[in-house]
């Protein structure tokens, strides 16, 4: 026969299983948080980086959840033919973000920079946003929170297929590939973080049945493709930069949103709603007053240690000439190209580079750069010079 159970007993589970209830779901107490970082490697920076070496994860630390700053992805090791488009060092998508917490989960929202109201009024800008959709690049589980910190797991961010080289692969007519998690891992020795960027690198697998005739002349085993892919968090510039209207008789490129510019609302009825930006360096005089002045932060391009004598020399000697191009514009040492540092990462977006890429057949060289979307400041230049044209 069942035994009566008293009412405080009762009373006492009921209290218990609330609290068991309560505490499902919620993040880890400060407590869970510092254990979860106990005996990985710590990388402060911009965004702060923890990396389980051993577990194979990286861990981002939020400190500030609404700001804005610039994603940007790029392939450091590439695939290495001209006609498949997917060179080492080649840059990928960039996007204004920001990171939002809603309950449980950070949300890692991208701007829509197509259309814009530049006004003073917030009313203005929130109608703006309002009506335009944003892109959740990603979804974070918050694994842990200390005061206003916040702790996720970013590690199958990090191993997506970021740069869309399925994707190319198949327009390309090479077969159908998808990314292998288990042949897939964080790269240590290019994941880090400084004041105003955090870089982190990985190894990326994609697995497929080849198709076409060009992997199997660039790879190993064409149905098993491995490159690097990296991602770049990175602080948006201060205010200080004034943009230049792009006007195509100047010579210099213009950002590109849409087709030919961003709708700026904000502007008189009856004015063009297209806008668009010059893409160009940040370059002050020190002394604004004076004909000819020296440059606040010269314009420093660093050449490709891998690029071979007699290039590697010529390539400074050429890219130097054009000092004489900008102390004609009132700039005197304005502009200089040295040789890489030893260890640089090229893809941290504090070097400009020209890199030296190698591919199976002739090619095209590019000039690209990572520039800010807002006002088409150039962060980082990057040049791609192929091999095969000398």
């Amino acid at each position: 026969m069942p035994q009566k159970i008293s009412g405080g007993i009762m009373r006492k589970l009921f209290v218990l299983v609330l609290a068991v209830l309560a505490g499902c779901g919620q993040p880890a107490t400060d407590n869970d948080f510092n254990s979860r970082l106990a005996g990985f490697q710590h990388l402060p920076g911009f965004v702060n980086l923890y990396h389980d070496e051993n577990g194979g994860r990286v861990y981002l630390q939020i400190d500030r959840p609404g700001e804005s700053f610039l994603y940007q992805s790029s392939m450091p090791r590439g695939v290495g033919s001209n006609d498949l488009g997917l060179d080492r060092g080649q840059l990928g998508d960039a996007y204004v973000v920001s990171f939002q917490r809603h309950g449980d989960k950070v949300l890692l929202v991208a701007e829509n920079m197509d259309y814009r109201a530049q006004s003073d009024s917030a009313d203005e800008r929130d109608a703006i946003a309002a009506s335009f959709a944003n892109s959740v690049l990603w979804g974070f589980e918050i694994a842990g929170e200390h005061d206003n910190a916040l702790i996720v797991d970013a590690t199958e961010f990090f191993l997506r297929d970021a740069h869309h080289l399925a994707r190319r692969l198949k327009a390309a007519g090479e077969g159908s590939y998808a990314v292998d998690p288990a042949r897939s891992a964080i790269y240590g020795p290019r994941t880090k973080a400084f004041p105003d960027n955090s870089e982190i690198e990985a190894v990326v697998t994609y697995k497929g049945e080849p198709s076409g005739d060009i992997l199997s002349t660039v790879a190993p085993d064409p149905s098993s493709i491995t490159v690097h892919l990296h991602h770049s968090f990175i602080r948006l510039p201060d205010d200080n930069y004034e943009p230049l209207p792009y006007d195509p008789r100047a010579g210099l490129i213009g950002l590109s949103y849409g087709t030919d510019g961003f709708s700026d609302y904000a502007r008189p009825i009856g004015d063009e709603l297209k806008v668009g930006f010059a893409r160009r360096h940040r370059l002050q005089k020190k002394d604004p007053a004076a004909a000819v002045s020296e440059a606040l932060e010269p314009i420093v391009y660093y050449v490709d240690r891998g690029a071979p004598e007699p290039i590697r020399s010529a390539l400074i000697e050429g890219g130097n000439w054009w000092n004489a191009a900008f102390e004609a514009a009132g700039y005197k040492n304005a502009f200089r190209v040295e040789v890489m540092p030893e260890g640089a990462d090229p893809m941290d977006v504090r070097y400009n580079v020209i890199q030296w890429v190698h591919r199976s057949t002739r090619g095209w060289s590019y000039g690209s750069s990572v520039t800010d979307p807002r006002t088409g400041e150039i962060l980082k230049g990057h040049v791609t010079l192929g091999s095969l044209r000398v």
